[in-house]
């Protein structure tokens, strides 16, 4: 960071992909609402959008490899009932499975005694035992949700959308599939992704759709165009839409959309925590299953599907998690709990939010320094 006049800069290096880009330009859009110049540096990205207010400048990325043993016993981490090994990030749980990212993960514990915040994209209220742990490593910071703000506070109106877009989105087919959800009754809708990296087995495609399809309910079901040749010949959605890609915030504060059928990626999580949105999940991989262990027993606004032996979830499964979440007898429990939490979810970036106080803490931070220097 650095003096420029009166302003404080500060240069900004998320991880390069697109659920940690988007967030980071959220945060950075905040600072500069409150008169605080940024810097990103990113790797480049197709459909990228200049924000306004923040400045970008581009870098090359290296990775690196690395083997480690893992555990198989349960586990505790504050907030959360016992952990069972499956609800354990994947990370640890899967040992040897993904090298690179738990390199990454380690490593950038590294130099933590040299840091002045952890800043987290959180709420305090939404995890707080877990925040207050943290702090005992270093002071910490919850600033979120960093989601655009037109779903929060509206301080800016034309912030409807996030500037980073992995796959293109043309506004006509934006158009249609708002047309197409205004057409739905309240609440009938199933939405359903998993993500810009979730890579499904053909057979795990097949129970999916299988399983959407006699559920009988109205759906949205994206499939990315590498994974299209998955879906079942002869699949036919007559209740519902199959898209490569869509604006997703759009889709789930369409107050048609009764449930999001879930990988449980954190934004995603944030997301529908913001819109009031019950889950039904079906975590993946890295910090997902731990996740989908909030939205079930610690925020109550959800189940998670059981995966059988063979390691597939069942079309039988599918139906009877989607079915509970939309009609069942916890249904309206779900629903009341979705709606409390956005409103606690909201509330933090508002006057006097946890959110807000730590970001203008921060900021009070940075120019203390600068001013000590």
């Amino acid at each position: 960071m650095e003096e420029r006049g009166k302003k404080v800069h500060v240069l900004v290096i998320p991880y390069p992909t697109q659920g940690h880009v988007n967030p980071m330009l959220q945060f950075c859009n905040r600072l500069a609402s409150k008169g605080v110049a940024t810097t990103v540096a990113l790797a480049a990205a197709p459909f990228f959008t200049q924000p306004s207010a923040v400045n970008l400048i581009y870098y090359c990325v290296h990775k690196g490899l690395l083997k480690v043993p893992i555990s198989e016993e349960s586990s505790s981490v504050p907030g959360l009932p016992p952990l069972l090994p499956a609800e354990m990030p994947s990370f640890i749980y899967v040992g040897g499975s993904y090298p690179q990212y738990f390199h990454l993960v380690l490593n950038q514990w590294l130099n933590v005694h040299k840091a002045d915040w952890f800043i987290v994209n959180s709420i305090y209220e939404l995890e707080p035992q877990a925040v207050e742990e943290m702090s005992k490593i270093g002071p910490t910071l919850t600033i979120g949700p960093t989601i655009p703000s037109f779903y929060i506070d509206n301080h800016n109106e034309n912030d409807k959308k996030y500037e980073l877009n992995l796959f293109s989105i043309k506004p006509e087919e934006a158009s249609s599939t708002t047309k197409w959800l205004e057409t739905k009754p309240k609440g009938s809708v199933v939405y359903m992704s998993f993500g810009s990296l979730a890579n499904m087995s053909i057979i795990q495609m097949v129970e999916l759709a299988v399983g959407l399809i006699e559920s009988n309910y109205f759906f949205i079901w994206v499939v990315r165009e590498s994974e299209e040749w998955k879906i079942p010949k002869g699949f036919v959605a007559e209740k519902g839409l199959i898209l490569k890609w869509c604006s997703q915030i759009e889709v789930l504060s369409n107050e048609a959309v009764g449930c999001f059928f879930t990988h449980c990626g954190w934004n995603s999580t944030l997301e529908t925590l913001c819109l009031g949105v019950p889950m039904v999940t079906m975590p993946q991989w890295t910090d997902q299953p731990t996740i989908a262990k909030y939205v079930e027993d610690v925020w109550k606004v959800g189940v998670r599907v059981k995966v059988g032996e063979d390691g597939i979830v069942g079309k039988e499964e599918i139906k009877a998690c989607i079915g509970t979440v939309m009609e069942g007898d916890r249904a309206i429990e779900f629903k009341e709990n979705a709606l409390r939490w956005k409103q606690v979810v909201l509330q933090a970036l508002g006057e006097g939010g946890s959110s807000m106080k730590n970001i203008d803490q921060f900021i009070s931070s940075l120019r203390e320094k600068i001013s000590d220097n």
